[in-house]
């Protein structure tokens, strides 16, 4: 069993940078997919980006493409989510989520199914 453990949010101004990470703990995820989702309230959960098991390759959300940046430390089982150039429609609650595969190439999308899920940070950008 996989646990996952979103830190780093909270509440930033417009323009302003945040930084959340996930950490896994039960057993290890390196080679294994991660993503970050997020959800607004009133609004369905909603694909950000995704990095590979080896965090060679990744993909983002067009709405976030040039502001944001994935990335993963296997080390200590962590993924990142660099966000700069915050904007108030960035406000939601931000999850991080991992996908079983058997390849650490993939890079899943937002219609892929993810296996295990973080319980969640906030994230508000205030205008």
């Amino acid at each position: 069993q996989v646990q996952l453990a979103e830190s780093g949010g909270g509440l930033v101004q417009t323009g302003g940078s945040l930084t959340l990470s996930c950490a896994a703990s039960g057993r290890t995820v390196t080679n294994w997919p991660m993503a970050w989702f997020r959800q607004a309230p009133g609004k369905e959960r909603e694909f950000v980006a995704s990095i590979s098991g080896r965090g060679r390759g990744t993909s983002l959300a067009d709405s976030v493409k040039g502001r944001f940046t994935i990335s993963r430390d296997n080390a200590k089982n962590t993924a990142y989510l660099q966000m700069n150039s915050l904007l108030p429609e960035d406000t939601a609650a931000y999850y991080c989520a991992v996908k079983i595969s058997p390849y650490s190439t993939v890079v899943p999308g937002p219609r892929d199914v993810y296996n295990y899920w973080g319980q969640g940070t906030q994230v508000t950008v205030s205008s």
